[in-house]
């Protein structure tokens, strides 16, 4: 019988980021050519490349987000679409890659930078966008599990080896006040990061911009919770300057041989099950939407999608995700124009001040979604007319345009959904759960390591399930 080691996942942690203190005597041995202490550049595009790639992963191993909105549906094995979340244990694989192949490598970028000789105008920008950074994806964390470890987590230096869970709403908080005192710190006319931004390239502009959104994104998340908090972000937040244009979103770039995007890892050099689901299709084809052209393929001439969650017939009798989606290089687009423009029709909508009416906002919403996809204009003016906004049922209205145009979006489509509840998702037949997802459950490994925080955690937010709504979906 095997002897089996354990060690906690904060303990990898410490091995994942670790830097050498060697003495004088050691240190005669050093490669300067291979240093023992990884430069900052490096750690953040590792941690840009680890966030985006596995938010926007298809893989049935990790978040799942496309089957948590039913955009898309599997064929053979429907397992993941019937909310198995034990199995693969994706609650595991993604909480380990947010905490320890992103967050960890920004903490220890912050503490490289320390070390490494800049001006001081170009060191506060670098911090700024590792700070920007990590927020990113600590929002990420925690409208995926709600509660988790914030405070305490990575303080294994300090004898922090079982780190409590923190309220969300807590965490929310320091977070927007994080993103409030960050964007004071860019000096737009400095330099900083450059090749090694793998997003931006170092463009303080667009990173200011891009914590603005994100903060807009936070705050429309809260409007349901505190509307007042709400409001004030959101107003802040816009009048600050928010992603205005598509070429301002904040994408991953993948050159498509050391990074090749994670759609087309799975579609081309992966599975042959994954196609859109028919809650997709019929909807966009009762809206004769024009984007279906530029996104699926047909069967026989029509567009056929998958039931979901309830599915053994082959792949090739669906409507599949055409070339537009299959391209090694195509972008991760984690927070697009699109998108933000949504999140200010739904603020003009609440009655914040957006800049705008809702209803001017929603027309540039969608419109910015045809444009991304490269819809002529003649056909988004058609399809203007033929479905404006409706005030007396805007959540329906923002909600069901947003949820088509974050097709392939899972994370940001997740949050409508949530938030809008629309459109109307209905738990398959043969699901594992009792409703559709609204959280993921925490990481197995939790339970083994980190016990006693981990249950105490549960028992706050109401039981560790996928059904347990986060503190900000009230309806």
């Amino acid at each position: 019988m095997k002897n089996i080691l354990k060690i906690t996942l904060y303990s990898v942690l410490l091995v994942v980021g670790l830097v050498s203190c060697q003495s004088d005597l050691t240190s005669l041995n050093e490669d300067p050519k291979h240093p023992s202490v990884l430069p900052s550049d490096n750690l953040l595009a590792t941690a840009q490349f680890q966030s985006s790639y596995y938010m926007d992963t298809p893989s049935v191993n990790f978040n799942n987000y496309r089957f948590f909105t039913q955009q898309w549906a599997e064929t053979q094995y429907p397992q993941e679409s019937q909310y198995d979340l034990v199995t693969r244990n994706q609650p595991r694989n993604h909480f380990n890659r947010m905490y320890v192949y992103s967050l960890n490598n920004i903490k220890q970028a912050k503490i490289n930078l320390e070390k490494e000789v800049n001006t001081p105008e170009v060191k506060a920008n670098k911090l700024a966008i590792l700070e920007i950074e990590e927020i990113f994806v600590w929002e990420n964390v925690v409208d995926t599990y709600g509660d988790v470890p914030y405070s305490d987590a990575f303080k294994i230096t300090d004898g922090v080896f079982s780190p409590k869970y923190d309220d969300a709403k807590i965490i929310y908080v320091d977070l927007i006040n994080r993103l409030n005192n960050v964007v004071t710190k860019i000096n737009l006319t400095a330099n900083s990061y450059e090749k090694s931004d793998l997003v931006y390239f170092g463009n303080m502009s667009k990173w200011m911009k891009f914590a603005n959104s994100l903060k807009l994104r936070m705050a429309m998340n809260l409007a349901d919770e505190d509307p007042v908090l709400s409001k004030s972000t959101a107003e802040s937040a816009i009048a600050a300057g928010v992603i205005s244009s598509d070429l301002e979103a904040y994408k991953f770039k993948y050159d498509g041989s050391t990074f090749t995007n994670p759609v087309f890892d799975n579609l081309e050099t992966g599975r042959d099950d994954f196609v859109p689901s028919e809650l997709v299709i019929n909807t966009m084809k009762s809206l004769s939407d024009p984007r279906m052209n530029v996104w699926f393929t047909k069967v026989n001439g029509v567009y056929k999608g998958g039931v979901f969650g309830d599915l053994n017939d082959p792949y090739t009798d669906y409507s599949q995700l055409s070339s537009y989606f299959r391209s090694s290089t195509t972008s991760s687009n984690l927070l697009s124009y699109a998108e933000v423009a949504f999140l200010k029709a739904e603020a003009a909508a609440r009655g914040y001040s957006a800049g705008d009416t809702a209803a001017n906002l929603y027309n540039l919403a969608v419109t910015a979604s045809m444009n991304e996809n490269g819809v002529d204009p003649i056909s988004t003016t058609t399809y203007l007319a033929a479905h404006p906004y409706n005030a007396s049922n805007w959540k329906q209205s923002i909600g069901v345009q947003a949820w088509i145009a974050m097709f392939n979006r899972g994370f940001a489509c997740w949050n409508f959904t949530r938030r809008l509840d629309a459109p109307t998702l209905v738990n398959p037949p043969k699901s594992n759960l009792s409703s559709v997802p609204f959280r993921m459950p925490y990481s197995d490994q939790e339970y083994v390591l980190n016990g006693a925080n981990v249950t105490a955690a549960a028992n706050k937010i109401g039981g560790d399930k996928a059904t347990t709504k986060l503190f900000w979906d009230k309806f």
